[in-house]
């Protein structure tokens, strides 16, 4: 789930650069940011800042916040608003194990205690 959002933002962020006649900063920062973030999360680094970078630019894309690059792979609401909860699962979900972060930082392990049963009065 990871891999294959950040690999749909990479996609839609380098096609800013396709087009090279509507090249701005504006949107060269956009396309700059977009494949940062999605490589940021195929790779597995830092992926709670790559998620929320990759679901806020799904949902700017929705909102016209940012200019749609020429083909759009995002295009109409539905599959923006789809990235964007896929973004928001992977942020809440964590790297994994095959990831730079759990080389990093370490797997966290939840250990759920053994409780005994409550005598019946």
């Amino acid at each position: 789930m990871r891999a294959a959002t950040g690999a749909m933002a990479v996609i839609q962020a380098g096609s800013y650069f396709v087009d090279a006649g509507n090249l701005t900063l504006r949107t060269s920062l956009i396309g700059v940011l977009g494949i940062s973030s999605g490589a940021s999360l195929i790779l597995g680094f830092l992926t709670p800042v790559g998620g929320s970078l990759v679901g806020l630019g799904a949902i700017g894309a929705v909102l016209s916040w940012f200019p749609p690059p020429v083909p759009n792979s995002i295009h109409g609401t539905l599959p923006a608003i789809f990235v964007a909860v896929v973004a928001a699962a992977v942020v809440c979900l964590g790297p994994g194990a095959l990831s730079v972060d759990a080389r990093l930082f370490g797997r966290r392990e939840i250990i759920i205690p053994r409780t005994r049963p409550s005598p019946k009065l």
